[in-house]
């Protein structure tokens, strides 16, 4: 595959602390590349160094010869738009400057709006919703028809609806790109290749051919063979100080260089340390209550109407302590409403709701509503004190800050200086400090990073009381909710048994709305056309067998037993086998789209 771009030791410090340092890849023709990473790891910078939009303290960024570049910042400007700006308008300024012809320019933004869902293509700008917005933004990338994307979070501020709608485009598309996101069922549906921004790894990322999943397994062994390497060096350097305390004189060159190798490895071994540790994630572990009552929220057709408008009912929901209730639905769908309802905060327009006496129910609340800017990290956490009560224990402020990942030094910083994902920290530490029967979450996940996802994920799932679960994120739900509750904003509410389920029945509503196709004849290929592609399906095969012999040879060469424990040689192995993987995928996608 050509190489499109490539970073040789690219660095980028922020203020006194470094982003990444000596990063060093490359992004290929073909390659759908998810890039994740803690908060604080500099995707974001990284994007931007990529695009030309800012400049590394050190390195390279060495893009092909006359290679064009598309990006998709987080933040749109539509904002600046002048009045009358229209969606189509803006689609037409994305292809100006290109060279086509003024009326193949109006028939591919016609066409596009049509395939981005946009039914009114004189619709103002200034008036599209955020998600509709981020629809118009990757639009006005993407029909431009790049050499590679960079996509900077583009599932923020889409529904889910319109995460499917993505990930369905995404599929669209002819040309490689390179995406940062934390949606994870996204990652394993639209990726080849996943790179994560860590300091954990000794060339401060990892990268993995194959989807998310894939990712997973391939970092797994990567930590195995690490963790293995670093017992392995401190039983030596164990043996290596016992032999130097012992005092020998360093007369001969042989015990010169077993001085110098001691040295080496103690050198490795403070490596190996280093970076193993940089794995931490957020230790997030609710509080719940003793409650053991069956029935902790009864509801009997309950109705709530807004604005005229009939937003679900009557709607017929038991909680009880154990249940993982997923909640589904657009943006404006009542799901918020219905949060609010459960909580007691907000009373059904008919219909009953009664909670268990006595009931202690948590919320998480998506708006940070309830934090003071102003206020220090320190006071945040615990007022005026120096400890907090964990499950009846004492805890410094400081060991309890630490557990989410916050510095020392930052327990002076005001809330206002933290990251959007800190914030969202510093919220779960104070939801855990109060118990609960049930705990109900309204978009939790915004502004994690994986780490704490998964963290988050696992905390929920051994929660003992009942669970209501509102949120963008379809891998969390599937792991989390036991059923899941659709709200389709005009007044229906039906239940499914898993995510799969409701994107069936999701399918099968779009199919029913959507007016007939024309009937158009086609004529099929002609003899000809149709030898030319079977010879060509022929040769891919053949260059697929040859990759996948390869393949193969690399998987047993990294599996020998003789480099178990030699971490350099086991990551250039690694690599060279995502590369044969990602040639494999590369050449079955074609095959593939030739069979099709």
């Amino acid at each position: 595959m050509a190489i499109l771009l490539s970073c040789q030791n690219l660095s980028k410090s922020f203020g006194s602390r470094p982003l990444f340092e000596g990063l060093s890849f490359g992004l290929s023709d073909g390659e759908r590349t998810g890039l994740i990473g803690p908060n604080g790891a500099g995707k974001s910078t990284l994007l931007k160094i990529l695009a030309g939009a800012e400049t590394q303290d050190a390195g390279e960024v060495t893009p092909r010869r006359g290679l064009r570049l598309g990006y998709l910042a987080q933040q749109d400007l539509f904002a600046q738009a002048p009045d009358g700006w229209t969606v189509r308008d803006e689609i037409l300024q994305a292809l100006d400057g290109l060279g086509r012809e003024e009326h193949e320019n109006e028939r591919r933004a016609d066409d596009g709006l049509a395939g981005a869902g946009f039914a009114d293509p004189a619709q103002p700008v200034n008036a599209l919703s955020g998600g509709w917005r981020k629809r118009l933004a990757i639009l006005a990338q993407s029909v431009r028809q790049p050499d590679l994307l960079l996509l900077d979070e583009p599932t923020n501020h889409l529904d889910i609806e319109g995460v499917l709608w993505l990930e369905t485009f995404i599929e669209t598309f002819n040309f490689p790109f390179l995406v940062v996101t934390h949606d994870r069922h996204f990652l394993e549906r639209v990726t080849n290749r996943v790179i994560e921004l860590n300091k954990r790894y000794p060339e401060g990322h990892f990268s993995s051919a194959g989807n998310y999943s894939r990712f997973l397994e391939n970092r797994e062994a990567f930590f195995d063979a690490q963790a293995s390497r670093e017992d392995s060096v401190r039983n030596i350097v164990r043996g290596e100080i016992a032999w130097l305390r012992k005092g020998p004189r360093a007369r001969t060159t042989k015990q010169k260089a077993r001085i110098d190798r001691a040295g080496a490895l103690i050198e490795e071994l403070s490596e190996l340390e280093y970076h193993n540790a940089q794995g931490r994630a957020a230790d997030i572990d609710f509080t719940a209550g003793d409650r053991q009552a069956n029935r902790l929220i009864h509801a009997v057709k309950i109705e709530k109407t807004l604005g005229g408008r009939r937003l679900f009912g009557p709607l017929d929901l038991t909680l009880g302590p154990g249940e993982k209730l997923g909640l589904l639905g657009g943006n404006g769908s009542g799901k918020t409403t219905l949060l609010k309802m459960l909580a007691g905060q907000l009373a059904p327009d008919s219909g009953t709701l009664k909670q268990a006496e006595g009931l202690r129910v948590a919320v998480f609340d998506q708006h940070r509503a309830r934090l003071d800017l102003d206020m220090t990290l320190k006071r945040t956490l615990c007022g005026n004190g120096e400890h907090v009560v964990y499950k009846g224990y004492n805890v410094h402020v400081k060991s309890w800050a630490s557990r989410f990942l916050f510095r020392p030094e930052q327990m002076e910083m005001p809330l206002r200086l933290l990251s959007g994902g800190e914030q969202a920290r510093v919220l779960i530490a104070g939801f855990m400090l109060r118990p609960a029967d049930m705990l109900l979450l309204d978009e939790p996940t915004n502004d994690l990073d994986l780490q704490s996802l998964e963290v988050l994920e696992n905390s929920m799932q051994e929660f003992p009381g009942a669970l209501v679960l509102v949120t963008h994120d379809r891998y969390l739900l599937e792991r989390v909710s036991r059923r899941l509750l659709a709200l389709d904003g005009k007044g229906n509410a039906k239940f499914f048994a898993d995510l799969s389920q409701w994107e069936t029945w999701m399918g099968e509503q779009r199919s029913e709305a959507a007016p007939a196709p024309e009937k158009q004849e086609t004529s099929g290929p002609s003899a000809k056309e149709t030898r030319e592609l079977k010879a060509a399906i022929r040769k891919l095969e053949s260059e697929m067998q040859t990759a996948e012999k390869q393949a193969d040879r690399l998987r047993l060469s990294l599996e020998d037993p003789a480099i178990a424990t030699d971490s350099l040689e086991l990551a250039a192995r690694q690599r060279k086998l995502d590369e044969a993987l990602a040639k494999v995928n590369v050449l079955f996608a074609r095959w593939s789209a030739l069979h099709e």
